[in-house]
């Protein structure tokens, strides 16, 4: 299941259903997203912050930002398609991605988009992007789909890593290589899990995925290491702690936290049962976790206990960050402004 909450995936599959007669076509011309005047409370799944000001991105090609957490100003974006993350690489230069393979750039700090990458025909999402620095880059999504750019995203190209694979996966793939070559290339990709979110980490760069997926790379993606299984359900997110210990979070509330660079994971005891969708930590040190039926944990201890601020309204939280003495969370009913005050 898909890096965005697993009851997203009914929701954008009535989307894909409504144009799949258009992506027949290999060459499909996108149609730029409405301007709608609730926009800032409409599905939302990802926010960052700039310097000064705020980015969400949504459903439906929604781009939104502010400069005060309160006002929102809907972005011109170029696509309908849902998207599911954003990433700057400074406070000007920016991308978001999604579905329909939707890699989208802002040199504006989010106020207008421009398409870098638009693949309808592939019927595949992505899921996350990161950059090293201006020009390289790398995006990844559903079935192992994986695009590298050196270009600062002019061009994308695919590449498939083997060494992603479990090792009898490999070797299969290896003899059909040689036995079969018009069969490898469709079984290579049905092979790969969901490539879910992508964390830096200095100079090494993890990567989370379904069935218990996790991988490192330390030349920022050029090759990995896959590393052991610790459990066998969807991770969705991986961030660093205050104190230094890797948390992975994913599905039906299952979190685990790794003191030897994921070498080997604890789980850690919660009460939600939820599907969690992101972790973050906050300057002061706590790490927030959030996920559908409103789920909302933050620990205090470097995730060893978490205490459950839920929200009572069940709307599902897809991310969040800390911004100004305020947590700031995106959900399926838009921007959600919780004062740091009232969690204490």
């Amino acid at each position: 299941m898909c890096r965005k909450i697993i009851w997203l995936a009914a929701l954008y599959t009535a989307v894909s259903a409504a144009s799949f007669l258009a992506r027949a076509a290999d060459s499909v011309q996108p149609d730029a997203a409405y301007q709608m005047p609730l926009a800032n409370a409409a599905l939302l799944t990802d926010i960052v912050s700039v310097q000064e000001r705020l980015v969400v991105v949504g459903e439906r090609g929604h781009i939104l930002f502010s400069d005060d957490a309160t006002n929102w100003t809907q972005a011109q974006v170029p696509v309908q398609a849902n998207l599911n993350s954003v990433f700057f690489v400074n406070k000007e230069r920016g991308w978001a991605v999604g579905h329909d393979a939707t890699i989208l750039l802002t040199e504006d700090a989010g106020a207008s988009w421009q398409i870098q990458h638009f693949a309808p025909q592939t019927d595949k999402p992505l899921f996350d992007i990161y950059f090293s620095g201006p020009q390289q880059g790398i995006a990844v999504g559903a079935y192992g789909m994986f695009l590298r750019t050196e270009d600062g995203g002019n061009s994308w190209q695919p590449h498939f890593h083997i060494e992603l694979l479990q090792e009898e996966d490999r070797e299969y793939l290896e003899e059909l290589k040689e036995t079969d070559p018009d069969s490898y290339q469709s079984e290579s990709e049905a092979l790969l899990p969901h490539f879910n979110r992508l964390f830096a980490d200095g100079n090494v760069l993890y990567m989370v995925g379904e069935a218990g997926f996790v991988a490192k790379s330390t030349d920022m993606g050029t090759s990995w290491q896959r590393l052991d299984e610790f459990y066998n359900g969807s991770l969705f997110d991986l961030i660093r702690t205050p104190q230094m210990s890797l948390l992975a979070a994913g599905l039906r509330g299952h979190a685990f936290l790794s003191s030897d660079q994921g070498n080997s994971w604890q789980q850690i005891m919660l009460t939600e049962t939820a599907t969690l969708n992101s972790a973050f930590a906050a300057p002061d040190g706590a790490i927030y976790l959030v996920g559908n039926a409103g789920s909302l944990l933050v620990s205090r201890d470097g995730g060893a206990t978490f205490t459950d601020y839920s929200r009572a309204d069940g709307k599902a939280i897809v991310n969040g960050l800390v911004w100004r003495e305020q947590l700031l969370l995106v959900t399926e009913a838009g921007v959600k402004t919780i004062n740091l005050s009232e969690l204490e």
